[in-house]
């Protein structure tokens, strides 16, 4: 969503969206997949790694549509334009939505009554995770991060202390709803233009959530912590050929028995908020269901782990009785085990397959489309990968070169690669094949979303207004109704 063209430094749910829409409806896709529409904060941006799971991020509020509510003037929106650029600009995007957010709520406190109706249904609906949500923004404002250095009535979450908090700060609490429904009902609305014009929407469900975060403060026995709440164990993926020393991410693990106990109530509650906001779902980290490699909070890298599993038989008994239709797309790279590929074969769950991981030199490589199965979804390229072009020219070797050459039966180069990455995913047998801006528009490395083990210049592209033309849809749409994907 950050990397539409607005001119408010991050794109948002406002016109620019719906330009987009039109242009996937033109170009004859029927799938649009974002990332993550949670709150971020500096220095990374990660939408991996937020205060909440549930709540939505403040800059993707549109000031074209506040303005055509009559909260905010038109003369406020129109200052408040920069000229849009291929970086994200969030400091500026936080500044200028914060003020917007802010008069707005005063001109509905003052005279826009006929909101508070569908403000407080909203509120009723959704208080399971709006109220602490709430209650976590109020009391980091005042002691600071994280949670667990708070007073101790607050960081055990008394009732009597919560109670004075949410009276208190009464004021503070209705502009926090009011936020999180103004930006509710922008997505829903972009949803129902995305629904007319016959596109779905896949969002992307994070496995792991921040330790700093309204849903471990809420819920601190469904994670591993210690008594005075610091995380026992962290989580990450062990070492392996692309790192010696493993991955290190350091959210706290779930704590499984727990979560049984419940009947996984909390995971049935966040999926059901994001069946909410998405069509489908993409689960990351989808082994994590299965197994999970638990590191020693403090330790240095993430060798000195260890597998885990979770009661996954009975996870995915409640999951499948709660949503029958299971709508989800497992995240199945990297280390993949039989137990894994058991699950996702009974549910039926697609499976991802990324081309710019397929041309390692054997025929045998699971990512190369003759080894495909229906149930997949291919991509070109992800977020966490290069760019096919970024790859073709900065990574690739000169054998993978040449393995792709012969694969093809013809002659790539840079100018090319792209479109031909682009045409093999289309005449694959997988489902739904989906093609990142970048790619579509043949750029390189300078677009690459995000390089995983980094935590600085990521989340930062963005389109040009104008980039993508009617050109680049009818290209598209040729060639998915070559391969019958319209």
């Amino acid at each position: 969503m950050t990397s539409l063209p607005t001119p408010y430094g991050v794109g948002d749910f406002g016109p620019k969206a719906r330009e987009f829409i039109e242009f996937l409806a033109e170009a004859g896709a029927c799938y649009w997949q974002v990332l993550p529409l949670v709150p971020t904060s500096p220095p990374s941006f990660s939408p991996y790694s937020s205060e909440s799971t549930f709540a939505l991020n403040p800059i993707f509020v549109s000031l074209d549509d506040i303005a055509g509510l009559g909260l905010i003037s038109r003369s406020f929106v129109e200052e408040s334009r920069v000229e849009p650029s291929m970086r994200a600009d969030y400091m500026y995007a936080y500044r200028v939505k914060r003020a917007a957010l802010h008069k707005a709520f005063e001109a509905y406190k003052s005279r826009e009554k006929w909101l508070r109706r569908a403000i407080e249904d909203f509120f009723g609906e959704h208080e399971y995770w709006l109220r602490d949500y709430a209650l976590f923004r109020i009391l980091r404002e005042l002691y600071g991060s994280p949670w667990s250095r708070w007073p101790r009535e607050y960081r055990l979450r008394s009732p009597s202390a919560l109670k004075r908090v949410w009276e208190e700060y009464s004021d503070r609490i209705e502009y926090i709803v009011f936020e999180q429904f103004l930006l509710w009902r922008q997505w829903k609305a972009l949803r129902r233009k995305a629904r007319e014009a016959g596109i779905s929407i896949i969002g992307d469900v994070p496995y792991y959530v921040s330790y700093d975060s309204a849903d471990v403060w809420t819920n601190q026995h469904l994670f591993k912590l210690d008594n005075n709440g610091e995380p026992l164990y962290v989580g990450g993926v062990p070492p392996g050929k692309f790192s010696a020393t493993g991955q290190l991410w350091g959210m706290p693990v779930y704590n499984w028995e727990a979560h049984k106990n419940e009947e996984f109530q909390w995971w049935i509650k966040r999926l059901s908020w994001s069946l909410e906001l998405y069509d489908i779902v993409r689960l990351d980290h989808f082994r994590g269901f299965i197994a999970y490699w638990e590191i020693p909070a403090g330790s240095p890298t993430a060798a000195r782990g260890k597998w885990v599993p979770t009661p996954y038989k009975e996870f995915f008994r409640v999951l499948a009785r709660s949503f029958p239709s299971m709508p989800f797309i497992a995240e199945d790279l990297g280390l993949i085990t039989p137990d894994v590929r058991e699950v996702m074969k009974r549910y039926m769950l697609p499976g991802m397959r990324v081309l710019v991981f397929a041309f390692s030199g054997s025929p045998h490589n699971e990512h190369l489309p003759h080894n495909y199965e229906d149930n997949m979804v291919v991509y070109t390229s992800t977020h966490d990968t290069n760019t096919v072009k970024g790859w073709y020219t900065d990574e690739a070797s000169s054998s993978e070169k040449e393995f792709l050459r012969r694969y093809v039966g013809s002659r790539v180069d840079h100018a090319s690669i792209s479109w031909v990455f682009i045409n093999i995913a289309m005449a694959s047998i997988a489902r739904l094949a989906i093609i990142p801006a970048q790619d579509i528009l043949g750029l390189g490395s300078e677009a690459r979303m995000n390089k995983p083990g980094t935590s600085t210049g990521n989340w930062l592209w963005r389109l040009l207004p104008g980039q993508l033309t009617s050109r680049h849809a009818s290209s598209l749409r040729e060639v998915a109704e070559t391969y019958g994907r319209v």
